[in-house]
């Protein structure tokens, strides 16, 4: 099973771009795993929200393979425990997936349309954080979820 990590926007920025790093590398010792930044759609800053969603959509479904299961990270989704999460990952493997994709959307969220692709909306919290952060906690928990699942001694029940 591939990991894809998809997020929507710039680059990482430089504060977290160190840590999103590292996780990632470890994270790639147990499943392939790889950032995607999808750029915000061209003269967005002139787009109502609605149209940039929109067209953030386009660009997603254009990258989504009919066979992958997507992931959408939202606040309105289901929130999970570490062990939790680490059974979803199990789950996908046992289950073949080929492309296991977590998906950050725009500034303004994701068009309805992408919410109906998702197979799982995840939260990680009812908070509402910044995309970079995001970013970092992301890589963290399912590095996280991948030393539960060995039972190694990086998590502490």
């Amino acid at each position: 099973m591939k990991i894809q990590l998809w997020s929507v926007g710039k680059p990482h920025d430089a504060y977290v771009k160190a840590g999103i790093d590292d996780f990632s590398k470890r994270l790639n010792n147990y499943f392939p795993a790889q950032w995607q930044i999808i750029p915000a759609p061209k003269q967005s800053s002139s787009m109502s929200d609605q149209l940039q969603k929109k067209a953030e959509a386009t660009a997603i479904m254009q990258l989504l393979d009919k066979d992958d299961f997507l992931i959408l990270l939202d606040e309105r989704g289901k929130q999970f425990s570490s062990p939790e999460l680490a059974e979803v990952l199990q789950k996908r493997a046992n289950e073949s997936t080929k492309r296991l994709i977590f998906l950050i959307g725009g500034a303004f969220g994701v068009d309805e349309s992408i919410t109906q692709r998702s197979n799982l909306v995840w939260s990680l919290s009812k908070l509402v954080f910044p995309h970079m952060l995001v970013r970092l906690i992301l890589s963290e928990q399912l590095y996280r979820a991948c030393t539960i699942l060995r039972n190694e001694k990086y998590h502490h029940v």
